[in-house]
């Protein structure tokens, strides 16, 4: 293990790993536990009782975080001549079809959300294998394969996020920054964990949510009782 920083052994000191922290505490404790230079992402983490290898136990979703995520999220919204209008009025940060495409297949990724209509599917598929590692390969399950392109950039615009469990069973989501107020970062929880319960697959035999923590850039991983989440079961 690496020699921990002045910052660091700060942190850690702030924590009591043996404790589950109310939702609120945390999102404050999370907050004074920041000691970067730069505006930290806060990420919670949810363990699940599920199995991923089954098709049927699969947790993926999306969620408009109410306070947003603190970040400018860049928009390339892939579509025929006839959207880019609408999509250039929706705040779309790129939009074309073929150019982008090439660049694409060139190694050009600099964008965090990729959006297009369902007639230009079948040329994505073509950069399938560049997008799908890198999470940006559209999707209909996520809303990112849409004839109604203005409403997805906005929607996406404004905080829209869509995770997925992992090979782990965890769900990671980053749900805002450390400049935000502790209220903020709660609400933006709340409306995560409150969609993960939806989710909840039929097929699943004991405990769902195993575990909740919240860290930021750099924190230590703050432990979180399921029970003060508003939307707890």
């Amino acid at each position: 293990m690496s020699k921990l920083s002045k910052n660091q052994k700060l942190a850690y000191a702030k924590v009591d790993s043996s404790q589950q922290y109310k939702l609120l505490e945390a999102c404050a404790l999370v907050k004074d536990s920041t000691f970067t230079k730069f505006d930290a992402s806060i990420e919670l983490a949810v363990r699940l009782g599920v199995d991923p290898r089954k098709a049927n136990q699969m947790v993926r979703g999306v969620v408009t975080l109410p306070n947003g995520t603190g970040k400018v999220t860049r928009v390339l919204v892939l579509c025929t001549p006839d959207k880019e209008a609408e999509a250039k009025e929706a705040g779309a940060d790129f939009v074309g079809l073929d150019d982008y495409i090439e660049k694409i297949k060139g190694g050009w990724t600099d964008v965090d959300v990729i959006i297009c209509t369902p007639s230009v599917m079948a040329k994505i598929g073509a950069i399938g294998r560049i997008l799908g590692p890198r999470g940006l390969m559209p999707n209909p399950k996520t809303g990112t394969v849409t004839m109604d392109i203005a409403a997805a950039v906005k929607e996406v615009k404004a905080g829209k996020i869509d995770f997925k469990v992992d090979k782990q069973g965890i769900i990671h989501s980053a749900i805002g920054k450390a400049s935000f107020g502790a209220e903020q970062i709660a609400e933006n929880a709340n409306a995560l964990y409150d969609t993960i319960l939806k989710l909840k697959p039929q097929a699943l035999k004991g405990t769902y949510v195993k575990s909740v923590s919240m860290s930021s850039t750099m924190s230590p991983g703050i432990n979180i009782d399921s029970k003060s989440f508003n939307a707890a079961e």
